[in-house]
């Protein structure tokens, strides 16, 4: 029987078709002769306790070929939730649906449980041997109180991406409490906190873990022209490396964990020997990683399904 996917991500248009791991996706799926249909999640809507998509047909071309069918998301052999953050409400109501699609026997990729329960920077936490120090909080004087016990700190929102809104202090005056009290809403917002890890210098390593085991190679993102953010959004330099002794064990044990939560595709990132974030939402950088190594993470991926 042929097989049906269906991508949930941001505008098609506005994914770059030359980057883009969910347009890889599509064109692997493709390949193993499935067909591949995409929408957003306004798209996404119950009537009668049933889950639908209003989705578009995508040809071998990656473009759009038809008009939107209303199908009912446990007809798809899998959807896959691939919508960049913010996990905002409509993110987070359309969760809501998935998980109802899931009740009625859709098969959706990641669980959106787990999407809902773990939020991508505070799920490290689960790991505490293995993260830098944090301090997850709206209070600026505990962000003080932080910054003055390890001196360069790193701030960043909960719902960011991309390294968008990420700081680094090596003190909090009224420039830096400005910027808080902005990126905290009046201390109303919880952001999240950490010492600096110099080794981000060496690059922060995008290490993709797919149906619970450790693809072979990462991806280290490199800062460039002093800037201390490795994301290659932010300008960092991608360079496809063998994963360390150090990477494997962590990534082996993470892993566990992920199986265990219905999450079979995920990107961690690491700086050094610590762990900073686990992505679940839309794990980029296997296109870097394939076109660098030769190795197709998303090959393995859509096969193992």
């Amino acid at each position: 029987m042929k097989k049906s996917f269906l991508f949930i991500t941001d505008a098609f248009d506005s994914l770059n078709h030359k980057k883009d791991t969910s347009i890889f996706m599509m064109e692997e799926a493709l390949n193993n002769g499935a067909d591949v249909y995409q929408c957003e999640i306004n798209n996404i809507f119950a009537f009668d306790n049933i889950i639908y998509a209003n989705c578009l047909s995508i040809n071998s071309n990656i473009s759009i070929s038809i008009n939107s069918s209303k199908i009912d998301l446990s007809k798809f052999s899998s959807v896959f939730m691939r919508k960049d953050p913010p996990v905002d409400d409509d993110y987070i109501n359309c969760l809501h649906l998935l998980s109802t699609a899931v009740n009625n026997g859709a098969k959706i990729h990641n669980n959106p449980s787990a999407i809902k329960e773990f939020n991508e920077k505070v799920f490290a936490l689960h790991f505490p041997n293995f993260i830098p120090k944090t301090i997850i909080t709206s209070n600026i004087n505990q962000i003080k109180e932080f910054q003055q016990r390890y001196k360069t700190i790193v701030v960043k929102p909960l719902d960011g991406m991309g390294g968008t809104s990420i700081h680094k202090f090596d003190g909090i005056n009224e420039d830096e409490k400005d910027i808080l009290i902005n990126m905290t809403n009046q201390e109303k917002t919880t952001i999240i906190a950490q010492e600096f890890l110099p080794a981000i210098y060496d690059g922060d390593f995008r290490i993709l873990i797919i149906h619970g085991k450790v693809f072979p190679k990462t991806l280290a993102r490199i800062p460039q022209d002093g800037n201390f953010k490795g994301n290659l959004a932010a300008g960092g330099r991608g360079v496809v490396a063998d994963l360390s002794s150090v990477q494997k064990d962590i990534a082996n044990q993470i892993a566990i964990k992920l199986l265990e939560n219905g999450i079979n595709f995920a990107g961690i990132d690491m700086i050094g020997d610590k762990l900073t974030e686990i992505n679940i939402t839309s794990p980029t950088c296997a296109r870097e990683i394939f076109i660098q190594s030769g190795k197709n993470p998303i090959k393995d991926y859509i096969e193992g399904l």
